[in-house]
């Protein structure tokens, strides 16, 4: 491992050689975007930057980054133990997602586990044109390896990203893989759309599971248009204000197509994201709409979460396979997937978001 990498003030950069509040910490940028990993914490993806308009849509949360190798836990809840250092952002989340539950005997936290460790690092590639860089971790509690590749290219506003998870057990496990990803003010407002491709929308089950949701339990039906507990009608690509105090779960299945945008109408700034379905099922929608009262958010949160998941509801890994949607990894087995992160400009609306991350906008009038 060399000690110094040659430096560079244009084009693609790239370094390891950063720490955050006792983190080790990467930089990977180009003309038009900048991200920060978290190494030690998750390989977090701390920021999203969109240079030209100096936009960073990903939310923090309202105590930000802590270390977590230095922190002395106060109760030992599954719950708390992950809220105590989430910073927001962006997380890979492996090998339950959801609220805690024990499965084969393992307790698995809150979103558990790989996001709250310490990863490998290790720069690949690093030249004007190109960077990347590869980050891996092994679970403690399950037998799972995972990998993934960061990249950009010189002049493309496009993260690309390939993911890999194994099995490194001689039986078949189940978990719940997800990329827990929120976006935030000033980025998030109420002049914000989100466009998908379609599927169908359900709403987390029971009308009072937590005192400010104000979806209607358990609806179903064609994206984007919800029920509100009174029946009134809701539009769910619609960003509501932080005035309309509410805190809901929904869920989006059977997506002809694995992508999404979210854009910022009075800006024309957005940030889109394209997964494959074929591993992620379910697109995970997180309303924190300023009514997230009480523990950990006492009013004062306001994004979204837009995450794809492999699996179905937010019970945990148990949940997840009690409801058939775990997905089960057989010993030895690898799977594979890529994403594409994208940053954009000028835009309405989104149609459409390739494979190598190319976004079809309606430009602004």
């Amino acid at each position: 491992m060399t000690q110094y990498q040659i430096e560079r003030n244009y084009g693609c950069r790239v370094s390891d050689a950063w720490t955050f509040r006792g983190l080790k910490t990467a930089v990977i940028e180009n003309e038009l975007i900048r991200i920060v990993v978290l190494i030690d914490k998750g390989a977090d993806v701390y920021q999203f930057v969109h240079k030209p308009t100096d936009t960073d849509f990903l939310w923090r949360s309202p105590w930000g980054v802590r270390n977590p190798s230095v922190r002395i836990p106060t109760t030992g809840y599954g719950e708390s133990l992950w809220m105590d250092v989430y910073e927001g952002g962006w997380q890979t989340v492996l090998p339950g997602g959801g609220f805690p539950s024990r499965h084969m005997g393992a307790d698995m936290g809150l979103h558990a586990e790989v996001n709250t460790v310490p990863w490998d690092a290790a720069i690949l590639e690093d030249t004007p044109d190109v960077v990347s860089m590869r980050f891996w971790v092994r679970a403690a509690r399950m037998p799972f390896f995972f990998e993934k590749i960061l990249t950009i290219r010189s002049g493309s506003a496009v993260l690309e990203i390939e993911a890999r998870l194994t099995n490194e057990g001689e039986e078949s496990v189940p978990c719940v893989w997800g990329e827990h990803i929120a976006l935030g003010a000033p980025f998030l407002s109420e002049d914000c759309v989100i466009d998908l491709p379609g599927g169908t929308l359900i709403n987390e089950e029971g009308d009072d599971w937590h005192p400010n949701n104000k979806l209607k339990g358990g609806f179903k039906g064609p994206w984007p248009m919800s029920r509100l507990k009174d029946g009134t009608p809701r539009d769910l690509s619609r960003i509501p204000p932080k005035s309309f105090r509410s805190y809901d779960m929904s869920y989006i299945a059977d997506m002809p197509d694995g992508w999404y945008a979210v854009t910022n109408q009075k800006t024309g700034v957005g940030f889109g994201f394209r997964y494959s379905t074929d591993v992620f099922k379910f697109l995970w929608y997180w309303h924190s709409f300023g009514g997230g009262f009480g523990y950990p958010w006492y009013g004062r949160t306001y994004n979204v979460g837009l995450e794809p998941f492999t699996s179905f509801g937010n019970a945990g890994l148990v949940g997840a396979v009690e409801n058939g949607t775990a997905l089960l990894v057989q010993p030895g087995e690898t799977v594979e997937t890529s994403q594409r992160a994208v940053a954009f400009g000028g835009a309405s609306r989104v149609s459409s978001i390739s494979p190598d991350g190319e976004v079809t906008i309606q430009p602004l009038a």
